[in-house]
């Protein structure tokens, strides 16, 4: 029903909608999809990249540094409660997770998707339960990247943008997007 009230309002009045937003991230018991933070310009990652080498990886940008601390500050400057922060193993991913939230725990599930559709269904599969049955009064943290919002909720955020879903079976809702400073 909340997801409801936030459509509505997102159609009405756009401000009042991220105003509700962020009301509603503030209570707790979301999942925040965050995409990392703006990159070097590419696409992907180099041919022969190593994930244990961040230098051989597309990584943030000095802007991207500063998108992900903004980013971290303006969930504590509203107090929005944020519980578990879990990260694509990618070096732009944990680095986003770590400089806005000081901590990133990598999970496989969350992984890049170029290069490697065959792994998308499974990658999906993984997920939605664990967001499906997110029940904690703070608001569970994924840092991960566009191909993976795509594939689990038809989504395609920009860098540093926030899908807010609220846990749901079988698929995971979107009830609306922050786009921070």
């Amino acid at each position: 029903m909340k997801w409801l009230l936030l459509a509505l309002l997102a159609a009405l009045a756009p401000a009042h909608a991220d105003e509700a937003l962020w009301n509603a991230v503030r209570e707790g018991g979301h999942v925040l999809f965050i995409r990392h933070a703006l990159t070097v310009p590419g696409f992907g990652d180099p041919p022969g990249f190593k994930l244990e080498d961040c230098a051989t990886q597309r990584n943030l940008s000095d802007e991207g540094r500063a998108q992900a601390r903004r980013m971290g500050e303006a969930f504590r400057q509203r107090g929005v409660p944020m519980g578990e922060v879990l990260s694509s193993p990618w070096c732009r991913c944990v680095e986003t997770a770590k400089l806005a939230f000081g901590r990133a725990k990598t999970w496989d599930a969350l992984s890049n998707l170029p290069g490697r559709p065959e792994n998308a269904d499974r990658q999906v599969r993984v997920l939605r339960p664990r967001i499906a049955s997110y029940r904690g009064k703070a608001n569970l943290v994924l840092v991960s990247h566009s191909s993976v919002a795509l594939a689990l909720t038809g989504e395609h955020p920009a860098m540093g943008e926030v899908l807010v879903l609220e846990p749901a079976s079988p698929k995971p809702r979107v009830i609306g997007r922050l786009s921070l400073p």
